[in-house]
């Protein structure tokens, strides 16, 4: 068998042990969903970060990366900001609503039709996101490994479903942090070997970049360029710092957590790109005929590749095996968070308060368990359905509903924590309107149109015109009309009733208070098992890497192995020797 594909099966085996390992961390729902809101910042951040990643990383985006320049970074720089408001405000907001599922504060502040509103704008469009990125890595591996599409799916679909489903939040959070490691650590090396073979980083630039190095190919007009410059840090901006998306920040342990995972979020979001991209640059200089590349497997997405050629090409043997890896563990963590966020919405915002309302906690347990096989399930059936149907511009679509549903989303679900007063429909209200202007620009809006309205003599170009119709238009639109909706609607507020308001002042009553834990005996343990696991994992997982120095290498490609290894082992072992001593115990200060 090719040793890369037994490195993927390896690390198949590692994600299932982890799932193992965590099996009886949770014994309530609080524990399966958000950890019990005890985790630590290191894996609340890196778990943050990898919801950011998924396979496109590796395969589309590099392949922008040949024709486009520097802007392709631009995503997540912006990401990167996203991050640092998080540290600055949302972080804290989100740990301080005190809930199971993010949409229980939804509940709260907007009501309980709003919680279903909100809730099934997201949760189909979340598993069809997560299918269609399974579908898609499950292409690129089939084109350039050979293994079959549907046992790729099924394969990869039921490593993270065993995962979730027996760790639930613990294992999830804890694979994210190992696959942040490992993804991080093996880029790192990557991009050091693309630099060490151009004879230095401004070799690699000048012979890899385009000639227009930060816009990129396809614009004739530089300000439409700056336009969506500045639009896409407004997006990202919604996009990382609302309640919808708040899953992982509610798992913390305190404020204080909450705010650090952030902050190491925003610092991994910078740091990636300046790493992630220069093996696609040295390709783009190296090898920028991609006819020649023999991947005729994936049609005219061939440039998705860019990333495989280079390690397939100038790294050793095995070292595509640990791409592979890492483009199954971005895709993965986005999967395993459709599976564990939206069995707990599900949970607490329909089973629970309409279908269970006088239940034990070991039946919400059991229901738990099999709404997430449920969502783990049909994610597989519908990536195994779209095989059949990837001609029909399914990306295209799921991106059209997407910002047809999800950024009006995100305006009122987080502009309802700055504006205190508004009526309850402000919410379905909101995004009622959102969508009308979505609509308009994704099927009003013509080339002709924008042509016309802003005088341009030479027409828009594809790439203008898709990225100004996919953000520019959309953060115009909405900024413009559906987040003004959204403030004016306090203008018809109205007191609510003694249990609609009674909720409402526990929700800001929440978000404004502090979670802080004093260290006791109980939370020192706790701590230290997040220590004691993770760190031992990463060292067993360093003797695997380090393994891989046996496989018939230049002496230069062996010390990369042991590289990668020492470092992983290294993160291990300080883990290892950061656990804390234990104390008398004191007051826990502010309930969690």
């Amino acid at each position: 068998m090719d040793i890369d594909i037994i490195v993927v099966l390896v690390y198949f085996l590692f994600l299932i042990s982890l799932g193992w390992v965590f099996r009886s961390a949770a014994s309530n729902t609080s524990e399966y969903f958000r950890g019990g809101g005890r985790m630590l910042w290191w894996m609340v951040g890196s778990s943050a970060f990898m919801m950011a990643l998924s396979a496109m990383t590796f395969t589309g985006l590099m392949g922008k990366a040949l024709t486009s320049g520097m802007s392709v970074a631009i995503v997540f720089f912006a990401n990167a900001l996203g991050y640092f408001c998080n540290y600055l405000f949302f972080a804290a907001k989100a740990r301080q609503m005190r809930v199971i599922s993010p949409l229980q504060g939804v509940r709260m502040r907007l009501g309980k039709v709003n919680e279903q509103v909100f809730t099934w704008a997201n949760v189909p469009l979340s598993v069809l996101q997560a299918a269609i990125w399974l579908n898609g890595l499950a292409v690129f591996t089939s084109a350039v490994v050979g293994v079959p599409l549907e046992q790729t799916i099924i394969g990869a679909g039921l490593v993270v479903l065993f995962m979730s489903l027996v760790g639930g939040s613990w294992a999830v959070i804890a694979s994210d942090f190992m696959q942040m490691i490992i993804i991080t650590v093996m880029t790192f090396v990557a991009a050091m070997v693309a630099i060490w073979k151009s004879g230095g980083v401004g070799n690699l630039l000048e012979v890899g970049l385009p000639t227009e190095q930060l816009i990129g190919d396809g614009y004739s007009y530089s300000y439409l360029f700056f336009g969506w410059f500045i639009c896409i840090f407004v997006k990202q901006f919604f996009s990382t710092n609302n309640m919808v998306d708040s899953y992982r920040f509610i798992a913390s342990k305190d404020t204080k957590n909450a705010r650090k995972a952030a902050l190491l979020a925003c610092s991994l979001m910078i740091i990636g790109p300046l790493i992630w991209f220069l093996p696609a640059w040295y390709v783009a200089g190296n090898y920028p005929d991609v006819t020649t590349w023999g991947l005729d497997g994936l049609g005219d997405k061939v440039a998705d590749a860019t990333y495989y050629i280079f390690v397939s090409r100038e790294m050793p043997v095995g070292m595509v095996g640990l791409m592979l890896a890492a483009m199954f563990a971005a895709t993965m963590s986005s999967m395993d968070s459709a599976l564990n966020r939206n069995a707990g919405i599900i949970l607490k915002s329909v089973y629970e308060p309409y279908f269970c309302k006088n239940f034990s906690e070991q039946h919400l347990m059991m229901a738990s368990k099999v709404l997430t096989a449920v969502f783990g399930i049909v994610i597989i059936i519908t990536g195994l359905f779209l095989t059949s149907l990837k001609n029909f511009g399914l990306f295209d679509l799921m991106m059209l509903v997407g910002t047809l549903v999800g950024f009006p989303v995100l305006i009122p679900s987080i502009m309802c924590f700055f504006i205190r007063k508004t009526p309850d429909w402000a919410g379905w209200g909101t995004i009622l309107v959102g969508m009308g202007v979505s609509a308009f620009i994704a099927f009003g809006v013509t080339p002709q149109l924008i042509e016309s309205v802003l005088g341009l003599d030479t027409p828009l170009s594809a790439r203008e015109f898709s990225e100004m119709k996919s953000v520019t238009l959309g953060v115009i639109g909405h900024m413009g009309i559906t987040l003004p909706f959204f403030v004016l609607s306090q203008f018809f507020y109205k007191e609510p009733s003694a249990e609609r308001a009674a909720e409402i002042n526990k929700f800001f009553s929440n978000v404004d208070t502090e979670v802080v834990v004093e260290e006791t005996e109980s939370s020192i343990l706790a701590d230290n098992k997040q220590h004691d696991m993770l760190g031992k994992m990463l060292i067993t997982a360093s003797v695997f890497l380090a393994s891989l120095a046996l496989v018939p290498n230049p002496m230069w490609g062996r010390s990369l192995f042991l590289i990668v290894a020492g470092v992983v082992g290294l993160i291990g072992y300080i883990l290892l020797r950061t656990k804390k001593r234990a104390q008398q115990p004191q007051t826990v200060n502010a309930a969690a």
